[in-house]
């Protein structure tokens, strides 16, 4: 009874500790049960390392949009980011079919190896980070976010590739850990790769509407 006693005191404090050190540090947990992909009219600001931004200033509006008809393809489509020199690479097979300049983790590290689409969202709410460390974030209506996975980093850690209107940094890291795109290329991606949408702004993938694979390698440059 002792030995059990002094376990479950100890997983207690080690519980305590990990949700103090997260309060501290700012990480985030995403909740995946409640993604709409619905755009929110009602916010006005957004916040980015601690700094408010006016969004309308930034023009940023839900727009109705003509969802662009691609040509389909029996073509195995992989996505492949090169953290050493911020860019990704849409593949059709061997082709590539888009290059882009990004900017991937710099107040948290963005996770290597290789993972799969999970749901895509035309918009959603992220935030997290740390008020105390000035890395703290609450960005509504990202735009084009596409969430990715795999065993070692699982759905609620909130990986994604998505559209970016709070900076302009592009090829020098700049994020939590996403992978941050111009909103007009971020739109292209968001098309192209699977899960297919078929018809809809949002949508989970599934065994017959499978994910894209994503390939993380390289290390990011500090600045």
């Amino acid at each position: 009874m002792k030995i059990l006693k002094i376990i479950s005191f100890t997983a207690i404090g080690l519980f305590l500790i990990l949700v103090v050190a997260g309060k501290f540090l700012g990480w985030g947990w995403l909740n995946t049960k409640h993604l709409t992909g619905d755009f929110d009219p009602s916010v006005k600001f957004a916040v980015f390392n601690n700094q408010r931004l006016d969004l309308a200033q930034l023009s940023l509006k839900g727009e109705e949009e003509l969802l662009p008809v691609l040509g389909q393809t029996s073509a195995h489509k992989r996505i492949e980011i090169d953290l050493a020199n911020q860019r990704l690479y849409a593949y059709e097979d061997d082709r590539m079919v888009y290059n882009f300049l990004v900017s991937t983790g710099k107040w948290g590290r963005t996770p290597t190896g290789r993972f799969r689409i999970w749901i895509k969202l035309r918009y959603c709410l992220m935030h997290g980070g740390s008020k105390i460390l000035h890395t703290y974030y609450y960005l509504p209506n990202v735009p084009y976010t596409m969430y990715f996975y795999n065993w070692q980093h699982p759905k609620w850690q909130g990986y994604g590739i998505h559209g970016t209107y709070w900076h302009h940094n592009f090829g020098h890291p700049m994020s939590h850990g996403c992978i941050n795109m111009k909103t007009e290329e971020a739109a292209l991606l968001y098309y192209w790769a699977q899960p297919d949408l078929r018809g809809r702004r949002s949508i989970y993938a599934t065994n017959d509407n499978p994910g894209t694979e994503i390939i993380i390698y390289g290390q990011a440059p500090r600045q």
